[in-house]
């Protein structure tokens, strides 16, 4: 089930779900709209190894906006912290960033219970287009999980994203054993 837009309310007065910043007006009728923040990304190398640690270089969307190129991929984050730890929340890109041509993750939408941090975007366009930081870029929606939680995911050791962040994380698939 999805929350609609007063049981998010409720949940944010109890403390169970967190979004800083919050503005009400970014709230919907069963989602919350969250925005690109001024930093990307882009990986060093043209060729990633899933076992190696790829490294990636940070940089700030300028005043007049930044102009994505397809065939890149930019990895962006969101200007929201959140903390959700009685519901799965969801990322997905808002249509109005679709229509751009924008792609807002490619795999990644859902989060755990217990995700607590800003969202790591991993963004595609399908020709050249200009953004903004600040710009609305997804909604989170949020369903309701039924039965107890045997391990949160901030409560995990093995945890990748633990680490609270406002840049862009880039993969950390090379902790993986395989």
């Amino acid at each position: 089930m999805i929350l609609s837009d007063k049981k998010i309310l409720e949940s944010i007065d109890k403390g169970e779900i967190v979004i800083e910043p919050y503005d009400r007006d970014c709230l919907g009728t069963n989602s919350y709209d969250v925005h690109l923040s001024k930093w990307l990304a882009n990986y060093e190398n043209k060729i990633l190894d899933a076992r190696q640690h790829n490294k990636i270089n940070y940089f700030e969307i300028p005043e007049e906006g930044f102009v994505l190129q397809p065939g890149v991929l930019y990895l962006g984050v969101t200007e929201e912290y959140t903390e959700t730890h009685n519901s799965v929340p969801f990322l997905e890109g808002k249509s109005s960033v679709g229509r751009l041509g924008i792609d807002i993750h490619a795999t990644a939408g859902k989060g755990d219970v217990g995700f607590c941090n800003t969202w790591t975007l991993e963004i595609s366009c399908t020709q050249p287009v200009r953004v903004y930081a600040g710009m609305p870029i997804g909604q989170l929606i949020y369903f309701q999980v039924e039965g107890e939680i045997e391990r949160f995911y901030n409560k995990k050791k093995d945890a990748k994203y633990n680490v609270r962040t406002n840049k862009p994380v880039e993969s950390m698939m090379w902790k993986n054993r395989f």
